[in-house]
């Protein structure tokens, strides 16, 4: 097992190698902020990719690829004199030993519900926290993770269903909704229904342990498989899939499911 010592020592490493490339190569000495954030979004769902697949050896490479970016925003913060590694380091370890005081102090929470509920209560009271119980929420997530997140946060405080089965019948009542504007034929008012079944439809995820994320990727990846195999066969036969008629592909797709479940 690796000892304290040889992880600072390679995190050490690492910052020399930061230091090297800032003063050395071109490329890495004009980067800002503004130019990386793009890269580093991209990199946190490459790593999001690695989970979801399972992969440890991709898992430990996008790790260090985010790595490569926290260092490197922090090398800028020490040149503009606003911060170093070691000030983002602190207030890290600050923040979770603030935020965790049935750990290091007196506090109390026998379950993970009630440590995220003293999180949720301890971010609006520091100095610099949020202002609200939403504020936490970052603007730029994809909306359906922030549906996810609101919803998470608005529980901490105990908005929620007394029930969890009650959200099927908020859901059911969406659906209501949407057809009745489907029918209208309101572009705008459909548009505004429809959204309204995804976050109810997200709410019952939340209260069945479900990641809708998650959840969603797989069934994309799902689709990709079974569409790439309709694919394949439709070229092994010569033909093209614009000259088949539905019920023709509907065929080969259910023959992709039952591959599927042979070889699982």
């Amino acid at each position: 097992m690796t000892t304290k010592e040889e992880k600072m020592a390679a995190f050490g490493r690492l910052l020399d190698v930061m230091d090297e490339l800032r003063l050395k190569c071109p490329w890495d000495r004009k980067q800002t902020n503004e130019s990386l954030r793009a890269n580093t979004v991209e990199e946190t769902y490459e790593l999001s990719d690695a989970i979801i697949s399972g992969d440890r050896n991709a898992i430990r490479k996008e790790l260090g690829d985010l790595l490569l970016h926290i260092v490197f925003y922090a090398k800028i913060g020490e040149e503009t004199g606003d911060f170093d590694i070691r000030d983002v380091c602190d207030s890290l370890r600050e923040k979770l030993i603030y935020r965790h005081p049935h750990v290091f102090g007196d506090g109390d929470a026998d379950t993970s519900r009630k440590v995220e509920q003293t999180w949720e209560q301890l971010k609006i009271k520091e100095k610099d926290g949020n202002k609200t119980v939403l504020d936490g929420v970052p603007a730029a997530l994809p909306s359906l993770i922030k549906a996810y997140r609101i919803q998470d946060k608005a529980r901490n405080v105990g908005f929620d269903w007394e029930v969890r089965e009650q959200v099927w019948d908020k859901v059911a009542e969406e659906l209501s909704e949407l057809r009745t504007e489907i029918d209208r034929m309101d572009a705008d008012r459909m548009e505004d229904e429809f959204g309204d079944v995804l976050f109810s439809l997200i709410n019952a995820a939340r209260l069945y342990k479900i990641n809708p994320d998650n959840a969603l990727e797989r069934t994309n990846r799902k689709f990709i498989r079974r569409f790439n195999y309709l694919e394949a066969q439709t070229i092994k036969k010569g033909r093209s899939l614009k000259d088949m008629s539905l019920d023709e592909m509907e065929a080969i797709w259910n023959e992709a499911k039952q591959t599927e479940k042979e070889t699982a």
